[in-house]
C-alpha cells in the first residue's frame, strides 16, 4: 500500500495525446433489410477507403431481431393486447445475442482467414462464460444479451408424465421459470433452485413496453408513455415491445418485440481480438443466421389467480440446423406463459425470430403483422487519427504478425448410456491449443418429441449450458497417441480444479480477487458440464506438426449423449498496417 501511495504522489498528471481524433464509422450490410435467405454479408470497402486507422477489436455489430408470437387460426383464444394476458414475459432468448449467428467466415483481400464452422456460438458462449466477470454482467450484459442461466433451476419431465398441469413448463429438460419463487427446503428431496434469474434478467433488457405501468397498477401510476412515447422509442432504436393485436373470429392475434442487439467483434472470433490498428483492410464477413420458427401447443386453464398452462413443443424450423434461440417461459402460476391463453382451450402458437424488421413466418404474415423499426445489420468501427510523432514510431515496423485461434468442430452422436467411447476427432491438425467437449442429451433419446436440447424452446441448452448432469467418467484427450491428462479423470472436482477453472480468466486463477470466469464447481456439476483440456504445452518445433485428436471416456448417464467437440488451433498471418494487405 505504501508503494502505491508513493507512486501516485510522484507521477505526473500530464499524459501525451497519442491520438488527436476518434470517430465512429457505421456501415450497413449488403442485404437491404432482407434476411429471408438466413445470411448476412458485410464488406468493409467503405472503411478500407477511408484512409484512417481502424480498430476492429473495439468494433461491434448492431443486429436487429424481430421476435413474434402468433396463433395458427383466427380465434378469440389469444388476446395479447389485454393487460391480463400480456405476452411481455412469455418469450425469451437464449443467452447472448450472438446465438443468432450459426457460423461466420471472413475473407481478407480475397483469401479466407476464418473458416466457416457450424455451431460456432457454442464455443463463443463457453469463452464468454470463462472470461467475463460478474461486474461485466451488470455493465455490458444488457447490451450483448448476456446473463447466465441458473445452473440448478432445471426440471426434468419425460413423455410418460405428459398431462395438463404436469408439463406446465414443457417437456424434457426445462429451465424457464422467470417468476421469483423461494426454494422449498422444509421437506426431503426438494429441488435446489426454482427460478432461472438469468432468463428474467435477459428479458427485462429488451421488453420495454410504453403501455406498461411505472408502478404496481394503472390506478397507482402512469404508463411509461407519459415520459417516453412509442414514437420516440422507435427514433432512438431502443429495444421495445410493439403494439399487440388480440385475436377475434376475423383477426389473427399477434405480439411482437423489436430487439436491437449488440455483438462485439472480439466475442465473435479471436482474429478481431488480435487485430492491430491498420489502414486499408478490405474484408468480406459472411454470417449464417439462426432464423427460427417454433410450434408450441398450449393448453389453457380458465383465468384465475392460480391459473397455469401446459405446453408441448410440436415442431420447429431453422434452415441452418443450428441452435433455436427462442425460449418459452413456464406456464406455472405467475410465470410468463401462465395467462397467455384466457380460456380452457388448446391453442397452437407460433414463435419466430428473424434478423431485421420483417417476419416471414406464414401465420404472422396472415395476421398482417407490421414491420419493426430497425431494418439493417450495421457494422460499427472506430477510426483513429494519430499524433504524427507516434504514427512514425508505430509504422517503424509496418508488417505485423497476427497470431489468433480458429476452431474445428466435430460431433460424436448417440454415445450410449453407461457406455464407453473412443472417438477419433481428426486425423491431423497443426498448432492444437485446446479441446472442448460439450455433452447434450441425444436427439434420439431426448424426451421432448425427439427434439434435441439445442432446438428445445424450454431448455437454455446452447446458450452456455449443456444438458444437466451430463457427467463423463474416465475422460481423457489423446493427442497423436499420447494422453493429454496423466491419469484419466474420474471425479468432477478433478475436471473443474485441474482443467477448467482459470482457463480464459485473468492470471489463470493464480491470484485471488480477479476474474476467473462465471462457472463454479456447483455450476459445472449441474448444467455447465464443460470438459476442457489445454493441450498446447509442447516444444516450439512441434507446433507446426499435424497431430491426431481422440477423446475417450465413459458416459455414466442414464440417457444417450451427443458430444459436440471443438478443437482450437493456432493460425497466423502477416499484415501491412499501412496498406492492409497480407504479406
Amino acid at each position: 500500500m505504501d508503494q502505491i501511495v508513493y507512486d501516485m504522489s510522484s507521477q505526473s498528471e500530464a499524459e501525451p495525446n497519442i491520438f488527436i481524433k476518434k470517430d465512429w464509422i457505421s456501415i450497413l450490410d449488403n442485404q437491404n433489410g432482407v434476411y429471408s435467405s438466413n445470411q448476412c454479408v458485410v464488406d468493409t470497402s467503405q472503411l478500407s477507403n477511408s484512409n484512417k486507422y481502424m480498430n476492429y477489436r473495439e468494433g461491434y455489430f448492431t443486429i436487429p431481431m424481430l421476435l413474434t408470437l402468433t396463433q395458427s387460426t383466427n380465434t378469440v383464444n389469444f388476446v395479447p393486447a389485454a393487460a391480463g394476458n400480456s405476452c411481455d414475459y412469455a418469450l425469451s432468448l437464449k443467452n447472448w445475442y450472438g446465438s443468432i449467428i450459426h457460423s461466420i467466415s471472413v475473407d481478407l483481400a480475397g483469401t479466407t482467414i476464418i473458416q466457416q464452422t457450424p455451431f460456432q456460438s457454442l464455443w463463443n458462449n463457453f469463452k464468454l462464460m470463462t472470461t467475463l466477470s460478474y461486474q461485466d454482467l451488470l455493465t455490458i450484459g444488457p447490451s450483448i444479451g448476456f446473463y447466465p442461466d441458473n445452473s440448478a433451476s432445471w426440471v426434468y419431465t419425460p413423455n410418460s408424465m405428459v398431462g395438463t398441469g404436469v408439463n406446465i413448463s414443457g417437456l424434457g429438460v426445462t429451465n424457464n421459470h422467470n417468476f421469483f419463487t423461494t426454494p422449498v427446503v422444509s421437506g426431503a428431496f426438494n429441488s435446489m433452485e426454482i427460478t432461472n434469474n438469468g432468463m428474467y434478467q435477459r428479458q427485462k433488457a429488451w421488453n420495454f413496453n410504453t403501455l406498461g405501468n411505472t408502478g404496481a397498477s394503472s390506478a397507482l401510476s402512469s404508463p411509461f408513455s407519459a415520459l417516453l412515447s412509442a414514437t420516440s422509442v422507435n427514433l432512438v432504436y431502443k429495444s421495445s415491445v410493439l403494439p399487440a393485436v388480440s385475436g377475434t373470429t376475423l383477426v389473427r392475434g399477434y405480439w411482437q418485440a423489436q430487439i436491437v442487439g449488440t455483438v462485439l467483434l472480439r466475442h465473435l472470433h479471436s482474429f478481431f481480438d488480435k487485430m492491430p490498428l491498420c489502414k486499408g483492410v478490405f474484408m468480406k464477413i459472411t454470417m449464417n443466421l439462426n432464423n427460427t420458427v417454433v410450434n408450441n401447443t398450449v393448453v389453457g386453464v380458465a383465468a384465475s389467480p392460480l391459473s397455469s398452462q401446459s405446453q408441448t413443443m410440436t415442431g420447429c424450423s431453422f434452415p441452418m440446423g443450428g441452435i433455436n434461440p427462442i425460449m418459452f417461459a413456464s406456464g406455472a402460476a405467475s410465470n410468463g406463459m401462465a395467462t397467455v391463453i384466457p380460456t380452457a382451450t388448446t391453442v397452437l402458437l407460433f414463435a419466430s425470430i428473424y434478423v431485421g424488421s420483417k417476419c416471414y413466418e406464414t401465420n404472422a404474415v396472415a395476421a398482417n403483422a407490421p414491420s419493426g423499426y430497425v431494418n439493417n445489420v450495421t457494422l460499427n468501427v472506430p477510426s483513429y487519427t494519430f499524433n504524427p510523432v507516434y504514427e512514425q514510431a508505430y509504422l517503424s515496423n509496418p508488417v505485423r504478425k497476427i497470431d489468433y485461434s480458429d476452431i474445428y468442430q466435430y460431433q460424436a452422436l448417440g454415445v450410449k448410456a453407461s457406455g464407453t467411447f473412443n472417438q477419433l476427432v481428426t486425423n491431423g491438425i497443426a498448432g492444437i491449443k485446446s479441446v472442448l467437449v460439450l455433452p447434450f442429451h441425444s436427439a434420439v433419446s431426448a424426451v421432448n418429441n425427439l427434439i434435441s436440447p439445442l432446438q428445445s424452446c424450454f431448455d437454455p441448452a446452447g446458450g452456455g449450458t449443456t444438458s444437466p448432469l451430463s457427467i463423463l467418467n474416465n475422460f481423457n484427450v489423446v493427442i497423436s497417441g499420447q494422453n493429454a491428462i496423466y491419469n484419466s479423470e474420474r471425479y468432477t472436482y478433478e475436471q473443474f480444479l485441474n482443467q477448467l477453472i482459470g482457463q480464459n480468466g485473468v492470471n489463470g486463477n493464480q491470484l485471488d480477487g480477479v476474474s476467473s470466469g462465471l462457472v463454479s464447481q456447483f455450476d459445472f456439476e449441474n448444467s455447465y458440464n464443460y470438459y476442457f483440456v489445454n493441450v498446447e504445452r509442447c516444444l516450439p518445433i512441434e507446433k507446426g506438426v499435424s497431430k491426431s485428436v481422440s477423446i475417450t471416456g465413459t458416459n455414466v448417464n442414464a440417457v444417450d449423449l451427443d458430444l459436440y467437440i471443438f478443437v482450437e488451433y493456432g493460425v497466423s498471418i502477416q499484415l501491412n498496417l499501412l496498406t492492409g494487405g497480407r504479406v
